[in-house]
Protein backbone atom coordinates (compact mmCIF):
# COMPACT_ATOMS: atom_id res chain seq x y z
CA UNK A 1 0.00 0.00 0.00
CA UNK A 2 1.25 3.87 -0.38
CA UNK A 3 1.50 5.81 2.59
CA UNK A 4 1.51 10.12 1.84
CA UNK A 5 5.02 10.34 1.59
CA UNK A 6 4.94 7.72 -1.30
CA UNK A 7 2.01 9.88 -2.87
CA UNK A 8 4.31 13.12 -2.11
CA UNK A 9 7.56 11.33 -3.84
CA UNK A 10 5.23 10.32 -6.92
CA UNK A 11 3.74 13.66 -7.77
CA UNK A 12 7.52 14.85 -6.96
CA UNK A 13 8.23 12.30 -10.03
CA UNK A 14 5.50 13.46 -12.24
CA UNK A 15 6.89 17.28 -12.01
CA UNK A 16 9.80 16.26 -12.23
CA UNK A 17 11.10 12.68 -13.23
CA UNK A 18 14.41 13.01 -13.84
CA UNK A 19 15.52 15.25 -10.57
CA UNK A 20 18.29 13.99 -8.77
CA UNK A 21 16.94 12.10 -5.07
CA UNK A 22 19.32 15.46 -3.48
CA UNK A 23 16.91 17.83 -4.90
CA UNK A 24 13.52 15.92 -4.43
CA UNK A 25 14.23 15.12 -1.01
CA UNK A 26 14.98 18.75 -0.23
CA UNK A 27 11.50 19.96 -1.57
CA UNK A 28 9.86 16.83 0.50
CA UNK A 29 11.87 17.49 4.11
CA UNK A 30 13.83 14.09 3.64
CA UNK A 31 16.87 13.27 2.77
CA UNK A 32 18.31 11.70 -0.66
CA UNK A 33 18.42 7.97 0.76
CA UNK A 34 15.15 7.78 2.07
CA UNK A 35 13.55 8.49 -1.27
CA UNK A 36 15.80 6.73 -3.12
CA UNK A 37 14.30 3.72 -1.39
CA UNK A 38 10.94 4.45 -1.55
CA UNK A 39 11.09 4.67 -4.72
CA UNK A 40 13.23 1.73 -5.18
CA UNK A 41 10.60 -0.23 -3.25
CA UNK A 42 7.07 1.38 -4.99
CA UNK A 43 9.15 0.42 -8.33
CA UNK A 44 10.23 -3.41 -7.45
CA UNK A 45 6.43 -3.51 -6.17
CA UNK A 46 4.71 -2.93 -9.51
CA UNK A 47 2.86 0.34 -7.52
CA UNK A 48 4.40 3.09 -9.37
CA UNK A 49 7.03 3.59 -12.64
CA UNK A 50 8.14 6.21 -15.01
CA UNK A 51 7.66 6.00 -18.68
CA UNK A 52 9.02 8.42 -21.79
CA UNK A 53 8.69 7.97 -25.10
CA UNK A 54 9.07 11.13 -28.07
CA UNK A 55 5.68 12.99 -28.79
CA UNK A 56 4.05 12.17 -31.35
CA UNK A 57 5.02 15.34 -33.98
CA UNK A 58 8.71 14.94 -32.62
CA UNK A 59 8.80 10.83 -34.12
CA UNK A 60 6.95 11.72 -37.44
CA UNK A 61 3.87 12.90 -38.65
CA UNK A 62 1.26 10.76 -37.07
CA UNK A 63 -2.42 9.23 -36.09
CA UNK A 64 -3.89 8.87 -33.33
CA UNK A 65 -6.50 6.22 -33.57
CA UNK A 66 -9.03 4.39 -31.15
CA UNK A 67 -9.88 0.62 -32.36
CA UNK A 68 -12.61 -1.21 -30.55
CA UNK A 69 -12.41 -4.66 -30.97
CA UNK A 70 -14.86 -7.42 -30.91
CA UNK A 71 -13.41 -11.08 -29.99
CA UNK A 72 -15.25 -14.68 -30.45
CA UNK A 73 -16.41 -16.20 -26.92
CA UNK A 74 -13.15 -17.64 -24.88
CA UNK A 75 -11.04 -15.86 -26.82
CA UNK A 76 -10.43 -12.24 -25.55
CA UNK A 77 -7.48 -12.97 -23.18
CA UNK A 78 -5.71 -14.80 -26.59
CA UNK A 79 -6.33 -11.42 -28.69
CA UNK A 80 -5.34 -9.15 -25.84
CA UNK A 81 -1.87 -10.73 -25.33
CA UNK A 82 -1.24 -10.47 -29.38
CA UNK A 83 -2.20 -6.83 -29.20
CA UNK A 84 -0.06 -5.96 -26.43
CA UNK A 85 3.03 -6.87 -28.10
CA UNK A 86 2.41 -4.11 -30.80
CA UNK A 87 4.98 -1.35 -30.33
CA UNK A 88 2.81 1.27 -31.17
CA UNK A 89 -0.09 0.10 -28.95
CA UNK A 90 0.07 2.76 -25.77
CA UNK A 91 -3.01 1.94 -24.26
CA UNK A 92 -5.21 -1.70 -24.42
CA UNK A 93 -7.75 -1.94 -22.11
CA UNK A 94 -10.47 -4.94 -21.58
CA UNK A 95 -13.91 -2.41 -20.94
CA UNK A 96 -17.56 -3.06 -20.46
CA UNK A 97 -20.46 -2.42 -22.85
CA UNK A 98 -20.70 -2.83 -26.28
CA UNK A 99 -17.18 -3.90 -27.13
CA UNK A 100 -14.29 -6.10 -25.62
CA UNK A 101 -11.06 -4.18 -26.39
CA UNK A 102 -10.37 -0.72 -26.64
CA UNK A 103 -7.12 -0.06 -28.39
CA UNK A 104 -5.02 3.19 -28.08
CA UNK A 105 -2.31 3.28 -31.09
CA UNK A 106 -0.47 5.86 -32.98
CA UNK A 107 0.57 5.21 -36.51
CA UNK A 108 2.89 6.60 -39.29
CA UNK A 109 -0.93 7.53 -41.52
CA UNK A 110 -4.09 6.61 -42.54
CA UNK A 111 -2.67 3.70 -44.87
CA UNK A 112 -0.79 2.38 -41.95
CA UNK A 113 -3.75 2.51 -39.50
CA UNK A 114 -5.87 0.49 -42.48
CA UNK A 115 -3.49 -1.88 -42.82
CA UNK A 116 -3.35 -2.49 -39.27
CA UNK A 117 -6.84 -2.90 -39.32
CA UNK A 118 -7.43 -5.14 -42.14
CA UNK A 119 -4.38 -7.05 -42.41
CA UNK A 120 -2.79 -7.54 -38.70
CA UNK A 121 -6.34 -7.10 -36.64
CA UNK A 122 -8.34 -8.54 -39.37
CA UNK A 123 -6.43 -11.74 -39.38
CA UNK A 124 -6.13 -12.23 -36.07
CA UNK A 125 -7.87 -15.58 -34.55
CA UNK A 126 -10.34 -14.51 -31.99
CA UNK A 127 -11.70 -10.72 -33.57
CA UNK A 128 -14.80 -10.93 -34.62
CA UNK A 129 -15.34 -7.59 -35.81
CA UNK A 130 -14.14 -4.00 -35.24
CA UNK A 131 -14.83 -0.60 -35.11
CA UNK A 132 -12.17 2.83 -35.45
CA UNK A 133 -11.74 6.47 -35.06
CA UNK A 134 -9.45 8.68 -35.59
CA UNK A 135 -8.61 11.74 -32.86
CA UNK A 136 -8.52 14.81 -34.49
CA UNK A 137 -7.29 16.78 -31.63
CA UNK A 138 -5.57 15.65 -28.63
CA UNK A 139 -6.69 18.04 -25.75
CA UNK A 140 -5.56 16.16 -22.58
CA UNK A 141 -3.64 12.91 -22.02
CA UNK A 142 -2.64 11.06 -18.62
CA UNK A 143 0.79 12.87 -18.64
CA UNK A 144 -0.41 15.86 -17.33
CA UNK A 145 -2.34 14.21 -14.76
CA UNK A 146 -1.65 14.61 -11.25
CA UNK A 147 -1.82 13.16 -7.67
CA UNK A 148 -2.01 17.20 -6.20
CA UNK A 149 -0.45 16.15 -3.19
CA UNK A 150 2.69 19.22 -3.57
CA UNK A 151 2.07 22.49 -2.56
CA UNK A 152 2.18 25.31 -5.40
CA UNK A 153 5.48 26.46 -3.44
CA UNK A 154 7.10 22.69 -3.53
CA UNK A 155 5.48 22.56 -7.26
CA UNK A 156 7.41 26.21 -8.27
CA UNK A 157 10.80 24.37 -6.60
CA UNK A 158 10.81 21.10 -8.96
CA UNK A 159 9.24 22.59 -12.12
CA UNK A 160 11.81 24.51 -14.01
CA UNK A 161 14.32 21.60 -14.33
CA UNK A 162 11.88 19.26 -16.51
CA UNK A 163 9.47 19.97 -19.39
CA UNK A 164 6.98 17.15 -18.29
CA UNK A 165 4.05 17.97 -18.68
CA UNK A 166 4.36 20.65 -20.35
CA UNK A 167 2.25 21.11 -23.83
CA UNK A 168 3.75 20.48 -27.15
CA UNK A 169 5.19 23.52 -28.65
CA UNK A 170 6.56 22.12 -31.90
CA UNK A 171 9.59 21.82 -33.07
CA UNK A 172 11.68 19.20 -35.21
CA UNK A 173 11.19 15.70 -35.71
CA UNK A 174 13.41 14.03 -33.88
CA UNK A 175 16.51 11.50 -36.13
CA UNK A 176 19.31 9.29 -35.88
CA UNK A 177 21.35 9.61 -32.59
CA UNK A 178 18.29 11.31 -30.59
CA UNK A 179 16.18 8.30 -31.59
CA UNK A 180 18.80 6.05 -30.27
CA UNK A 181 19.18 8.14 -26.85
CA UNK A 182 15.55 8.22 -26.24
CA UNK A 183 15.24 4.15 -26.82
CA UNK A 184 18.05 3.80 -24.35
CA UNK A 185 16.14 6.16 -21.96
CA UNK A 186 12.96 4.64 -22.05
CA UNK A 187 14.25 1.13 -20.36
CA UNK A 188 14.72 3.47 -17.51
CA UNK A 189 14.16 7.51 -17.60
CA UNK A 190 16.16 7.98 -14.14
CA UNK A 191 18.85 6.14 -15.51
CA UNK A 192 22.28 8.50 -15.10
CA UNK A 193 23.69 10.61 -18.15
CA UNK A 194 27.08 7.93 -17.35
CA UNK A 195 24.97 5.24 -18.31
CA UNK A 196 23.36 6.25 -21.13
CA UNK A 197 26.49 7.52 -22.06
CA UNK A 198 27.97 3.53 -21.55
CA UNK A 199 24.99 2.57 -23.62
CA UNK A 200 24.62 5.30 -26.45
CA UNK A 201 28.76 5.33 -27.17
CA UNK A 202 28.12 9.48 -26.70
CA UNK A 203 29.80 11.12 -24.22
CA UNK A 204 28.08 12.15 -21.31
CA UNK A 205 28.38 16.07 -22.05
CA UNK A 206 26.88 15.12 -25.25
CA UNK A 207 24.16 13.03 -23.22
CA UNK A 208 22.95 16.08 -20.92
CA UNK A 209 23.56 18.35 -23.59
CA UNK A 210 21.09 16.66 -25.96
CA UNK A 211 18.35 15.94 -22.82
CA UNK A 212 18.69 19.14 -22.58
CA UNK A 213 17.10 20.35 -25.24
CA UNK A 214 14.93 17.81 -26.22
CA UNK A 215 13.53 19.10 -22.81
CA UNK A 216 13.60 22.67 -23.90
CA UNK A 217 11.56 21.52 -27.74
CA UNK A 218 9.34 19.54 -25.36
CA UNK A 219 9.79 16.61 -27.72
CA UNK A 220 9.74 13.77 -25.06
CA UNK A 221 6.69 12.78 -23.08
CA UNK A 222 7.56 11.71 -19.04
CA UNK A 223 4.56 10.18 -17.22
CA UNK A 224 5.11 9.02 -13.30
CA UNK A 225 2.38 6.41 -12.75
CA UNK A 226 1.19 5.13 -9.96
CA UNK A 227 -1.16 1.96 -9.94
CA UNK A 228 -4.47 3.34 -10.00
CA UNK A 229 -6.40 0.62 -7.47
CA UNK A 230 -3.35 1.94 -5.24
CA UNK A 231 -4.25 5.81 -6.26
CA UNK A 232 -7.27 6.75 -4.60
CA UNK A 233 -8.55 6.63 -8.03
CA UNK A 234 -9.18 3.28 -8.67
CA UNK A 235 -11.90 3.48 -11.49
CA UNK A 236 -11.59 4.28 -15.24
CA UNK A 237 -14.59 5.57 -16.96
CA UNK A 238 -14.42 6.11 -20.62
CA UNK A 239 -17.61 8.26 -22.22
CA UNK A 240 -18.43 8.79 -26.18
CA UNK A 241 -20.18 12.15 -25.90
CA UNK A 242 -21.52 14.43 -28.44
CA UNK A 243 -20.89 18.50 -28.26
CA UNK A 244 -21.83 21.15 -31.29
CA UNK A 245 -18.91 20.87 -33.79
CA UNK A 246 -18.65 24.93 -33.49
CA UNK A 247 -18.27 24.78 -29.58
CA UNK A 248 -16.28 21.51 -29.80
CA UNK A 249 -12.47 22.77 -29.45
CA UNK A 250 -13.65 25.74 -26.11
CA UNK A 251 -15.78 22.97 -24.79
CA UNK A 252 -12.99 20.45 -25.20
CA UNK A 253 -10.18 22.99 -23.48
CA UNK A 254 -12.96 23.53 -19.93
CA UNK A 255 -13.48 19.79 -19.72
CA UNK A 256 -9.93 18.96 -19.91
CA UNK A 257 -9.31 21.16 -16.99
CA UNK A 258 -11.30 19.04 -14.85
CA UNK A 259 -9.80 17.03 -11.87
CA UNK A 260 -10.81 13.63 -12.71
CA UNK A 261 -10.08 13.66 -16.68
CA UNK A 262 -7.42 11.55 -17.91
CA UNK A 263 -8.23 11.84 -21.93
CA UNK A 264 -10.11 14.39 -23.84
CA UNK A 265 -9.75 13.96 -27.23
CA UNK A 266 -11.99 15.03 -30.61
CA UNK A 267 -12.82 12.12 -32.68
CA UNK A 268 -14.15 11.44 -36.72
CA UNK A 269 -16.80 9.53 -35.86
CA UNK A 270 -20.73 9.96 -34.55
CA UNK A 271 -19.70 11.09 -30.81
CA UNK A 272 -16.86 13.60 -31.63
CA UNK A 273 -15.56 13.44 -28.22
CA UNK A 274 -13.93 10.91 -26.47
CA UNK A 275 -13.32 11.24 -22.50
CA UNK A 276 -11.40 8.51 -19.53
CA UNK A 277 -11.49 9.77 -16.31
CA UNK A 278 -10.13 8.63 -13.00
CA UNK A 279 -12.74 8.61 -10.47
CA UNK A 280 -13.04 7.44 -6.58
CA UNK A 281 -15.53 4.62 -6.97
CA UNK A 282 -18.30 3.00 -9.17
CA UNK A 283 -20.93 4.83 -7.59
CA UNK A 284 -19.28 7.92 -8.12
CA UNK A 285 -19.71 7.01 -12.20
CA UNK A 286 -23.55 8.25 -12.10
CA UNK A 287 -22.70 11.05 -9.95
CA UNK A 288 -19.95 12.12 -12.49
CA UNK A 289 -21.64 12.36 -15.32
CA UNK A 290 -24.60 14.09 -14.17
CA UNK A 291 -22.11 17.02 -12.64
CA UNK A 292 -20.24 17.13 -16.14
CA UNK A 293 -23.47 17.29 -18.38
CA UNK A 294 -25.07 20.03 -15.28
CA UNK A 295 -21.93 21.79 -16.12
CA UNK A 296 -21.90 21.35 -19.75
CA UNK A 297 -25.45 21.25 -20.39
CA UNK A 298 -24.46 21.59 -24.74
CA UNK A 299 -22.78 17.49 -23.95
CA UNK A 300 -24.56 14.88 -24.82
CA UNK A 301 -23.11 11.60 -23.75
CA UNK A 302 -24.18 8.51 -25.70
CA UNK A 303 -22.23 5.82 -24.20
CA UNK A 304 -19.93 4.38 -21.49
CA UNK A 305 -17.41 1.83 -20.60
CA UNK A 306 -16.11 1.27 -17.64
CA UNK A 307 -12.29 -0.80 -17.72
CA UNK A 308 -12.42 -4.24 -16.42
CA UNK A 309 -8.34 -4.47 -16.56
CA UNK A 310 -5.91 -1.95 -18.14
CA UNK A 311 -3.73 -4.44 -19.65
CA UNK A 312 -1.60 -1.39 -21.67
CA UNK A 313 -0.84 1.63 -20.25
CA UNK A 314 1.52 4.25 -21.88
CA UNK A 315 3.71 1.29 -23.10
CA UNK A 316 3.36 -0.80 -20.38
CA UNK A 317 2.00 -4.22 -19.11
CA UNK A 318 -0.27 -4.42 -15.88
CA UNK A 319 -1.82 -7.43 -13.96
CA UNK A 320 -5.99 -7.14 -13.08
CA UNK A 321 -5.25 -5.35 -10.40
CA UNK A 322 -2.68 -2.46 -12.40
CA UNK A 323 0.78 -3.29 -11.14
CA UNK A 324 3.51 -2.92 -13.60
CA UNK A 325 5.16 -5.79 -15.36
CA UNK A 326 7.31 -5.28 -18.02
CA UNK A 327 7.43 -1.89 -20.73
CA UNK A 328 6.85 -2.53 -24.22
CA UNK A 329 8.77 0.21 -25.79
CA UNK A 330 7.22 2.07 -28.32
CA UNK A 331 8.35 2.37 -31.57
CA UNK A 332 6.83 2.81 -34.76
CA UNK A 333 4.65 -0.25 -36.52
CA UNK A 334 6.65 -3.16 -39.15
CA UNK A 335 4.45 -5.64 -39.94
CA UNK A 336 6.18 -7.78 -43.17
CA UNK A 337 2.97 -10.36 -42.96
CA UNK A 338 0.63 -7.44 -43.34
CA UNK A 339 2.52 -5.83 -45.69
CA UNK A 340 2.46 -9.12 -48.20
CA UNK A 341 -0.87 -9.67 -47.40
CA UNK A 342 -1.79 -6.09 -48.64
CA UNK A 343 0.72 -5.91 -51.43
CA UNK A 344 -1.21 -9.12 -52.60
CA UNK A 345 -4.62 -7.83 -52.43
CA UNK A 346 -2.99 -4.48 -54.94
CA UNK A 347 -2.28 -7.13 -57.17
CA UNK A 348 -6.04 -8.33 -57.64
CA UNK A 349 -7.06 -5.24 -57.44
CA UNK A 350 -4.74 -4.09 -60.70
CA UNK A 351 -6.63 -6.91 -62.60
CA UNK A 352 -5.07 -10.44 -63.89
CA UNK A 353 -3.44 -8.69 -66.97
CA UNK A 354 -0.99 -6.08 -64.19
CA UNK A 355 0.65 -9.71 -62.30
CA UNK A 356 1.17 -11.51 -65.15
CA UNK A 357 4.99 -12.90 -64.88
CA UNK A 358 5.45 -11.60 -61.94
CA UNK A 359 5.52 -11.69 -58.19
CA UNK A 360 3.23 -9.58 -55.39
CA UNK A 361 4.76 -5.91 -55.89
CA UNK A 362 5.78 -5.33 -52.53
CA UNK A 363 6.62 -2.11 -50.64
CA UNK A 364 9.70 -0.28 -51.17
Amino acid sequence: MLDELDFLLVTALQVAPRADWQRIGDVLGLDASTVARRWARLTETGLAWISVHPRAHAHAPSVVAFVEVDCVPGRLHGVAAEIAQDPHVFNLEHISGGRDLLVTAVFADQAELARYVGFRLGALDGVAASRTQIATTLHTEGSRWRLDRLSEEQRRRLAPASGAGARPQGGRLLRGRDLELVRALSEDPRQSAARLAERTGLSPTTVRRRLDRLDAEHALVYRCEVARAHSGWPVSVSLWASVPQSQAVRLAERISALREIRLCASLSGPHNLLLAAWLRSVDDIAAFESRLVARFPELAVADRALTLWQIKLGGHLLDPRGLHLRPVPLDLWHDPRSEVAEALLLDRLRGPSAGQGKGPVRPS
